[in-house]
């Protein structure tokens, strides 16, 4: 029960930017330590804020940041696991909502990396948040240049690292998530950075919907994402992939303590499940 109180109490506040005196969760700010997830993946955030680094002989690939003064914690976490910012190269965000983005060009300024983002949210991450169609209206983050368009399918190339791009919208109109191949120990593990579904409180879906097609593309987030072959996956709030109970604090790394597929579509399952009550919910006031 306590679980569930915790994760709907993240899916509801996540991201609530037009309610600037709204007390941030705890775990938001709360540093914790950097962490090797699997292969050269690792965790870099705070306590729930998920901040991803994916390590290559070419510099590195940074998937989010934390709050606006999460530049620190981050660089901290870097080089407690022996990486530098300053050998980031590549810049990518999962979502466009503040509490993923709002320290991107502080770090894009020390590393000089370049930003990368699907049309959806580009949009956004250039006008400081302005344009979200659903939080927007004012700038709720420091706006940073796009440097390249990334779409649905797309390889990333970074020294010997393949990171595929997927177009998971619905919780905002550009999510997205990553995925990669690991080898450990002679085997191959398919790893997701999955944007999951999640629907904040007061987005429309179907009656007056928040942006054109809203509704349709949680629908085919979700059944894109159950069809995936997925071994190890990790969201952009801890506990969305329930971290905290896979890793204690100073675990010795074991490249079998994220794998979770069975989990994985559990969580999709559940969040359908919120969709759908979500949507009789809505159709019944209207």
């Amino acid at each position: 029960m306590k679980k569930n109180l915790l994760y709907c109490f993240c899916v509801l506040t996540c991201c609530l930017i037009t309610f600037r005196s709204f007390a941030q969760p705890e775990g938001w700010a709360r540093p914790f330590e950097g962490f090797q997830i699997i292969g050269n993946l690792y965790g870099v955030g705070s306590y729930d804020l998920s901040v991803f680094l994916i390590t290559t002989n070419e510099g590195h690939i940074l998937i989010n940041t934390g709050l606006e003064d999460s530049t620190q914690m981050i660089r901290d976490n870097m080089e407690s696991l022996g990486y530098r910012m300053e050998d980031i190269r590549i810049l990518l965000a999962q979502q466009a909502h503040w509490d993923h983005t709002a320290a991107l060009a502080e770090i894009k300024e020390i590393s000089g990396a370049e930003m990368w983002a699907t049309v959806g949210d580009a949009r956004v991450l250039e006008d400081g948040g302005f344009s979200d169609p659903h939080f927007g209206g004012e700038e709720s983050f420091r706006s940073i240049d796009v440097d390249k368009i990334i779409r649905d399918g797309e390889v990333i190339r970074l020294g010997d690292l393949e990171l595929t791009v997927y177009h998971h919208p619905g919780h905002t109109e550009g999510s997205s998530s990553y995925s990669m191949v690991v080898n450990e120990n002679g085997r191959d593990y398919n790893v997701l950075v999955a944007n999951m579904g999640t629907i904040n409180a007061g987005k429309q879906l179907t009656v007056e919907p928040t942006y054109p097609g809203v509704a349709e593309d949680f629908l085919n987030t979700y059944r894109r994402q159950k069809a995936m072959d997925v071994d190890v996956w990790v969201a952009a709030h801890n506990s969305q992939y329930n971290m905290h109970e896979k890793y204690r604090s100073g675990q010795a790394y074991d490249p079998g303590t994220f794998v979770d597929p069975t989990g994985f579509v559990r969580a999709i399952e559940q969040l359908e499940q919120r969709y759908e009550g979500y949507v009789a919910a809505e159709q019944s006031r209207n």
